[in-house]
């Protein structure tokens, strides 16, 4: 049927398959008419159809080619060497087809069902000469994120940054418009794709179809791997002659001698050659791999370039050198011109490949358009350098940031979009199988993975039901459906510490908890002069993360003591004594409010308020409170060095007496203050250097803080004429001061009546420790609940809020300190319960495979910590100096994750030595100054208070940052700005780098 109503027939059925390619004049031209595929497809004079015939008469014929592993035949079957040819076998394996192929030459591009993407694998092999004058193909290098090429010198040089030729780039952009793109071929053996791929280059007419069979034996000759005798470096380039001219293949010297300069030698010719890695170990399990073939071919006229996308990954014997399967085979052979190097094309397609979003839009390409566009796309990311003279490193570094916004657009992740609109604007919003991470934009951060697809109607609810902070407007049903959540999974939280992760877990969070429990217990003694100390602490951290991890919704945050608890109660303590109030009384009644305020906000879903606390509140408490450690610090040692002064002559007794100075005292206070201090901070930089191995090195460095506190107690302990105050720590169950006080205490009081009216005003100060748990708990939590740590088992809030201020309000009954989820202490729990991918790319980050999510290492680190009690013989050696410097560390520690204290450095520092920073960049440096100056003066105001008899006032004066920050700072600043200035870009902390760790990631001292 030809004529108007043919053609007409042909323009809908175009614009129904593809309305957006019809439109696109670069894709319409390029495709045959319908017409002429049918004639092609009934055999009316179509090139295909002769050739069909000619296949066909060639199918008996079997050609036998040589190799270490056997041979194939032209079926597409792999055989033993010596085993004769079989008949062809249609039944196994998919007959020689070209129908897919005849339909991606018409241009129809069938709706197909996206494939998934896998992690990349790359190898390029060169056609060479091997030492028997035989033509083979040989392997140049691969890639796994970065390049690996095999050197000169006989190894594999260090996986490096790939760097092209922009010349390569072009020519793969000009072949991919024209040559051969085969997608979702069916075959399962690499002849059977170069028989599907030979009769598209002879079709499309790139190729002469009397060249077919030396182009078949050329791409199906064996293929070797570099050895130190046998590599492209000792073996000659090949140039592929036609048969019956002579020699099949003659030595190109040319190609030789251009080697030396190419592109690839600039990354590894400063770096020492390694021994090649175990590849099977450093590839995902998913893997699927790219096989790039490149060589010179002098019977070609032009360059001829093939991408084959297979249905299904195959795993083809004997040429990859690890066992992978074959997802992509890319082909360029063409004649020897001083013009074109093959060898950088090659290299650009395996760069190519080997970048994430390009292979992912090879993937999901339905035809050539598709993967011209990603090749575009690849280009708008890439930097091109001008042929100037060399530049400096100091130059060289000015890419840096213009590379970060390319990737930055290049990699935009969906997460970061409001994915409803998005999904609405695609018409796919109702659809169940589109599940990613979320951005939350009044949480700040992303909706973990796991939860269900944003669409409308049912699954709309469903999404946000699992928002923990989701107000229900019933009382207490942000509680009820925490424990909803929670609870059902209780047996798993059993049966996942089945795990020697776990045990490992314990033993380190153990030591990482009882060396803070200790030094606040010894500093707590000191500012409450006896009234609670180590034993107290200890036993309430038993006995709270017992019940805590038995109940909680969120098992992985570690309860303990922490900093702005400690300047609470010795503030509190100080308005005490000044006004002949019993301390430990007052105490109680803090606690009874403790419990009622914690109902009403449980009651009132008041956990949604944590959301108002931004970055610009929380880094002003956090500076706040490592002044105040820095601070006390150097106020104890001045305090020891007033009682113990440096003098030419000293009044030695036997026995030590209070009042009376000690020689040596204060200096060897000094010493083992800063001793401490120094050595916990070396440990530290010295977990994140790069000396001994990566995990002795971490060992090292998470117990940097025992470690320290053991050794220079140790070094005390061996100075004997020199007297040290050492840690109070009681005998057994005993209370740190039992003249003073018993296990339990008198709401009424002990040894005089309490007033009514403190009883009452007691509300007060409870408001303020309900604000410093409630601040430091929600925030651990939201921390720890980050999409990027993929937990998978919820959280809750308000349940987890009800049971910490409630044993914190029922502790004070047995005069024992109340509590609250530490943010470091919780941070390193969850990274030592996550197990992370031992297979990685080179250059790549290990990937989360599980966490694991249970109650079981909390419960035995807080008995560990109970049994920790009858440590007093050894804990009694302990100098206070010693818990000085740890103090110290904590207060300087804490400020490196605060991005206040950086700018206020910025201050000091001109802007061309200000970093890369958002906050930095997008922000001009004078408004960035008066930002950090607006922190600075509510800085001075909260310090003053806190140095005033009014410091138990700190909190409420805090959380005026609040509304200051929500109404006042809008006006001043731009929305961007603001956004740059107060954004949560902490990044998650698993495998820490240089010059970064846990720290870096938390806001709030603990």
């Amino acid at each position: 049927m030809e004529g108007p109503g043919q053609e007409a027939y042909e323009e809908g059925m175009r614009r129904s398959l593809d309305p957006e390619g019809y439109e696109d004049p670069g894709l319409k031209s390029s495709h045959l008419s319908l017409g002429e595929m049918s004639r092609a497809g009934a055999g009316i004079g179509s090139p295909l159809q002769a050739w069909r015939a000619r296949a066909e008469e060639m199918n008996p014929l079997r050609q036998y080619l040589p190799g270490r592993r056997g041979f194939y035949d032209l079926d597409g079957k792999r055989r033993s060497a010596g085993a004769p040819p079989g008949p062809p076998s249609r039944g196994e394996g998919q007959p020689v087809s070209v129908t897919d192929v005849d339909l991606e030459a018409a241009g129809s591009r069938r709706l197909l069902s996206q494939p998934d993407s896998h992690e990349g694998y790359v190898e390029l092999h060169e056609l060479v000469l091997d030492n028997a004058k035989d033509l083979c193909w040989m392997e140049a290098g691969h890639w796994l994120r970065l390049e690996e090429d095999f050197q000169e010198s006989g190894d594999w040089s260090q996986p490096h940054l790939s760097f092209l030729t922009y010349h390569s780039l072009l020519e793969i952009r000009r072949a991919l418009s024209k040559g051969a793109i085969l997608l979702n071929t069916e075959a399962n053996s690499l002849p059977a794709v170069v028989h599907i791929l030979l009769d598209q280059l002879i079709y499309e007419g790139q190729m002469k179809p009397q060249d077919r069979d030396d182009v078949m034996r050329t791409l199906l000759l064996r293929h070797s791997h570099p050895t130190e005798d046998e590599s492209v470096w000792t073996m000659p380039p090949a140039l592929v002659q036609r048969s019956g001219t002579g020699r099949a293949d003659v030595e190109r010297p040319p190609l030789r001698e251009q080697r030396p300069v190419e592109m690839s030698r600039m990354a590894g010719k400063e770096q020492s050659g390694v021994p090649k890695p175990q590849l099977l170990e450093t590839i995902p399990e998913d893997a699927e791999a790219t096989l790039v073939l490149v060589g010179c071919a002098a019977f070609l006229e032009q360059p001829v370039l093939a991408f084959v996308r297979l249905k299904d990954a195959v795993t083809l014997d004997g040429v990859l050198d690890v066992s992978i399967p074959v997802r992509f085979l890319a082909v360029v052979l063409g004649p020897d011109t001083p013009h074109i190097s093959y060898h950088e094309i090659g290299r650009a397609i395996g760069t190519m490949m080997s970048e994430r979003v390009f292979r992912r839009d090879a993937y999901l390409a339905e035809g050539r358009q598709e993967l011209l566009r990603a090749v575009e796309d690849f280009l708008d990311a890439s930097i091109v350098l001008p042929p100037s003279e060399a530049p400096s490193e100091p130059l060289l570094r000015a890419l840096v940031p213009l590379q970060r916004e390319l990737l930055r657009r290049r990699y935009q992740p969906l997460e970061r979009l409001h994915i409803g609109d998005f999904l609405k604007d695609l018409g796919t919003a109702g659809s169940p199988a589109i599940r990613c991470a979320r951005w939350d934009p009044l949480l700040g951060h992303g909706v973990p993975s796991w939860a269900p697809a944003v669409s409308p109607g049912k699954d709309e609810a469903t999404a946000e039901d699992d928002d923990p902070l989701r107000r229900t407007g019933r009382p207490f049903g942000g509680l009820v459906r925490d424990i909803r959540r929670r609870y059902p999974k209780y047996l798993s939280d059993i049966k996942d510490a089945l795990n020697p992760q776990c045990l490992a877990a314990v033993i380190f969070i153990y030591f990482a908890a009882l060396s803070p429990a200790i030094t606040f217990g010894g500093l707590l003694g000191e500012k409450t002069k006896g009234m609670m100390g180590v034993s107290e602490l200890l036993i309430s951290t038993c006995v709270q993360c017992v019940l805590f991890s038995l109940l909680s919704a969120q098992p992985l945050l570690v309860v303990g003591f922490s900093g702005p608890l400690l300047v609470f109660e010795e503030a509190f303590y100080s308005f005490c004594s000044s006004n002949g109030l019993e301390y430990i009384v007052g105490r109680v009644w803090i606690g009874f409010w403790l419990i009622l305020l914690v109902l009403v906000v449980v009651a009132c879903e008041g956990s949604f308020l944590v959301r108002y606390l931004s970055r610009y509140t929380q880094e002003i408490f956090s500076f706040l409170i490592s002044l105040i450690f820095i601070f006390e610090t150097f106020s104890k040692l001045v305090t020891i060095f007033k009682q113990h002064p440096l003098k030419r002559e000293y009044n030695v007794q036997a026995e030590v007496q209070p009042g009376v100075p000690e020689p040596n005292t204060a200096l060897l206070s000094l010493v083992l203050m800063a001793g401490t201090f120094f050595l916990a901070y070396f440990l530290r930089v010295f977990k994140n250097s790069s000396f001994l191995p990566g995990k002795v090195r971490r060992l090292i460095g998470d117990f940097g803080v025992p470690i320290s506190i053991f050794i220079m107690a140790l070094a005390d302990f061996f100075i004997n004429d020199t007297y040290t105050q050492k840690l109070s720590v009681p005998k057994g169950l005993q209370v740190t001061n039992a003249t003073a006080r018993g296990w339990f205490i008198h709401p009424m009081g002990d040894t005089t009546p309490f007033p009514i009216w403190m009883m009452f005003a007691s509300v007060i100060p409870a408001l303020l420790v309900f604000i410093l748990i409630f601040l430091e708990t929600q925030i651990t939590t939201l921390i720890v609940s980050k999409p990027e740590r993929k937990l998978v088992k919820g959280t809750g809030f308000h349940l987890d809020l009800l049971l910490i201020v409630a044993m914190g309000g029922l502790a004070a009954l047995f005069g024992m300190p109340w509590l609250s989820a530490t943010t470091v202490r919780t941070i390193t729990h969850a990274n030592a319960l996550t197990i992370m991918s031992k297979t990685s790319a080179p250059g790549g980050k290990a990937q989360i495979l599980e966490v694991k999510e249970q109650r079981i290492s909390g419960l035995l680190v807080a008995v560990l910590i109970g049994v920790s009690i009858l440590m007093e013989p050894i804990l009694k050696y302990i100098p206070l100096a010693v818990l000085f410097g740890i103090f110290l560390y904590m207060g300087v520690t804490s400020l490196f994750g605060i991005q206040l204290f950086d700018r206020i450095l910025l201050l000091l520092k001109p802007p061309k030595y200000h970093p890369d920073e958002p906050y930095v960049t997008r922000v001009k440096t004078w408004r960035m100054h008066l930002f950090t100056f607006t922190q600075i003066v509510f800085l001075v105001v909260l310090w003053v208070v806190k140095s005033t008899p009014a410091s138990l006032a700190l909190p409420f004066v805090l959380i005026l940052t609040v509304p200051l920050r929500r109404f006042l700072l809008p006006r001043i600043f731009r929305d961007i700005e603001l956004k740059c200035l107060d954004a949560d870009d902490a990044v998650v902390t698993f495998d820490e780098a240089e010059g970064t760790d846990v720290y870096n990631e938390v806001q709030m001292p603990s």
